[in-house]
């Protein structure tokens, strides 16, 4: 009975061994397998480095239109959102107060000029006389007095009539700026006083218009340097999620003192905005082309990996193996990255890395099979290139 169990349990053994034998050879079977992996090769060509920032359209002016003058609000030229030309009507007040303070003023001005040539034509009298020796020279000199009094109360009634023809025109007021005129604020029919702080409606110039940002002052010097040198930095305004490019500008100037309390300086660029795709306080996103790098080597962002040491890439061996090699990055975009370490032609995966290692094994995909960055989307040209990230960020 005890032989019988024991050649019982060498047989259970032996048995288990083979499994096990079988289990290992499996396994390493399926090491031995390639790794099916996507390539394609580093090329040469331009990059653009862009500095992105979330930024806000700014109208170059914003006019608050106020009457000069007190009276009621007569007549409105305009519609709500209406675009308007420099110069055109917006508002009458009523004029027929305006149009008698003229009147009157006109009249005083009458009178005080016969006044004046009365006392000229005494003037020559006087003196014709004088050279006679028929007056004294004191009646003379006064009579000069009053030809220079009432040549005072002439120049002082002109005034008056200017002011008043000034407070007439008033009462017809025009648009200051060219731009798209807002929702009224005041009615026909109510009272209007100079004073009033509201006004009576808002003018906002849409074209051109600005986008106002902020990056951070390490960019300053890079930026200052370009526009020194005389080059037009280019700015596109994108979308919220800086996927589509809204319009297309240039940087018109930067601020003349840093915020301390962020470490950032303002830059303002200029829009055209011909189609007015750009609205007044509307959040956008920044993206200015700082310089553009010639003949850079380029490779997609998804070939990039990165440890605690240092950004590599896996190249393709002609014995189908994968070595990992070191990489410096100049800059990136959404699908391309400039780097330095690999050259030109040299064939990088850009997927499946999480079971690749040095010297292990792999098979390319056949085109279409999986993503390859020899297509147009990802050749890295001046157009696309760049960095995006958050508020003044650089790649």
């Amino acid at each position: 009975m005890i032989a019988a169990g024991l050649l019982t349990t060498a047989g259970y053994l032996f048995s288990q061994g083979k499994s096990t034998q079988k289990a290992t050879g499996g396994k390493a079977g399926a090491t031995a397998r390639a790794v099916p992996v996507s390539v394609t090769q580093a090329k040469k060509g331009d990059i653009g480095e862009y500095i992105t920032a979330l930024g806000a359209v700014t109208p170059v002016y914003t006019v608050t239109v106020k009457s000069r003058v007190d009276g009621q609000l007569m007549e409105v030229h305009y519609r709500e959102g209406q675009l308007v030309k420099k110069g055109d009507l917006l508002v009458e007040i009523d004029p027929r107060p305006y149009q008698a303070a003229v009147l009157q003023a006109d009249g005083q001005l009458a009178r005080d000029q016969a006044l004046l040539k009365n006392s000229l034509i005494d003037l020559d009298r006087y003196k014709m006389i004088y050279a006679q020796r028929a007056i004294p020279e004191q009646q003379l000199a006064t009579q000069e007095a009053t030809v220079l009094q009432n040549q005072g109360t002439v120049k002082l009634d002109q005034g008056i009539l200017d002011s008043a023809k000034v407070n007439l025109d008033y009462t017809k007021i025009t648009s200051p700026i060219d731009g798209r005129v807002g929702l009224r604020l005041v009615d026909p029919g109510n009272i209007v006083h100079a004073t009033d702080t509201t006004g009576l409606l808002v003018i906002t110039q849409l074209q051109p218009i600005t986008v106002v940002f902020t990056i951070a002052e390490d960019f300053i010097s890079e930026v200052v340097t370009q526009m020194r040198a005389g080059h037009v930095l280019g700015v596109d305004a994108l979308d919220r999620d800086q996927q589509k490019q809204i319009a297309h500008g240039s940087l018109l100037t930067l601020d003349n003192q840093i915020d301390n309390t962020t470490g950032t300086v303002k830059l303002r660029a200029n829009f055209a905005n011909h189609d007015s795709k750009l609205f007044p306080n509307q959040f956008v996103n920044a993206k200015l082309l700082v310089r553009t790098l010639h003949d850079a080597t380029l490779v997609p962002s998804a070939a990039i990996q990165r440890n605690a040491q240092m950004a590599y890439v896996y190249v393709l061996k002609p014995d189908q193996t994968v070595v990992s090699q070191k990489v410096s990055v100049a800059t990136t975009d959404a699908n391309v990255a400039a780097v330095t370490g690999i050259s030109p032609g040299a064939t990088v995966v850009t997927d499946g890395f999480d079971k690749l290692q040095d010297g292990i094994k792999v098979s390319v995909r056949k085109a279409g099979a999986g993503t390859t960055a020899g297509d147009d989307s990802d050749s890295g040209t001046s157009q696309n290139g760049g960095a995006v990230g958050g508020a003044g960020a650089k790649q």
